[in-house]
């Protein structure tokens, strides 16, 4: 409305707009938080371009021992803004351009860097979690080198909603976390969880009562007293020991997320998971079709540790 617009214009003049995300130093501690609370922080592409900003931000600042990610409001991130991503097929098309395109630096998509930034920080990151934790807010959490909930907190691996995967480098942790079946039962099924069983599972660090913040906060503080050397080392040997192979290897898992989110988006099949997701009534929406060969490929290529073609 008119109305609004005004009030737009006024807070851009007098810079009252609030940041999408904020980053603030306590100290020794850099505390980044999601600030689209109104959408319970859900990920739109200034959202995602914001998030890799202020990692590269922290990365860069001098001191900085530890870092703790957290919401506004009623929630850490409910995942993706479906409807801003997909609210006419051009901007959606240019907008998937951008966060699976390659950075050759990274090794990352945009998508991917999100959360994958957070774990190549010489720094230890805590997410501090409460309300939903859904899809991409996951994924950012598990980016972070301990996860700590609150009891209100609620998790899921949210993407095959969609009728899509994860791809925000989520499954170089869920490697490291959980079992393969229950990632598999967990990223095939969507199902929600709770604090309690997503620490039960490995998902979560530590569930805090009602206090996420102030408990990964008093967390950080405790870590950043230590050596900054030695805490760098202890996340470089524990990453490199409890993944599967070099960092090269990594590379080509984020290679491979992304390539296979490229095959999905736009297929009849994930365009009628997409349906199905917005609530489009039964009568009307498109149902899925046979799975097409290609997918029996991929499965039989990963099966055999080659992961297919990367690229």
């Amino acid at each position: 409305t008119m109305a609004s617009a005004r009030v737009l214009v006024r807070r851009l003049a007098t810079g009252a707009v609030p940041e999408i995300v904020h980053v603030e130093r306590r100290g020794a501690i850099a505390v980044v938080r999601l600030n689209r609370p109104d959408k319970l922080n859900a990920l739109n592409l200034p959202m995602f371009r914001a998030i890799r900003d202020a990692a590269k931000s922290v990365e860069a600042q001098a001191g900085v021992r530890a870092v703790v990610l957290h919401g506004a409001g009623r929630a850490f991130c409910a995942g993706l803004d479906v409807k801003s991503i997909w609210r006419d097929p051009l901007s959606a098309k240019n907008t998937v351009d951008e966060l699976l395109t390659r950075n050759e630096v990274s090794g990352a998509t945009l998508a991917q860097e999100v959360g994958y930034l957070w774990r190549q920080m010489a720094v230890p990151v805590i997410a501090a979690t409460h309300g939903v934790c859904l899809g991409g807010g996951l994924q950012i959490a598990l980016g972070a080198d301990f996860r700590f909930a609150s009891e209100d907190a609620t998790f899921s691996i949210m993407e095959s909603k969609w009728g899509l995967v994860p791809d925000m480098a989520g499954s170089l942790a869920l490697r490291e976390l959980v079992p393969l079946d229950v990632a598999k039962e967990l990223t095939m099924s969507a199902r929600v969880i709770s604090a309690a069983e997503a620490k039960q599972l490995g998902l979560v660090t530590r569930v805090c009562g009602s206090d996420a913040l102030g408990e990964a906060l008093a967390f950080a503080a405790e870590l950043a007293a230590r050596s900054p050397d030695c805490i760098a080392a202890s996340k470089a040997l524990l990453n490199a020991n409890y993944g599967r192979g070099p960092a090269a290897d990594e590379r080509g898992a984020l290679a491979l997320e992304a390539r296979l989110q490229r095959k999905l988006l736009g297929s009849w099949n994930q365009l009628a998971a997409a349906a199905k997701g917005l609530g489009v009534p039964a009568a009307v929406q498109p149902g899925f079709r046979e799975m097409d060969a290609q997918w029996g490929d991929e499965v039989r290529n990963a099966a055999g540790g080659g992961g297919g073609d990367a690229r």
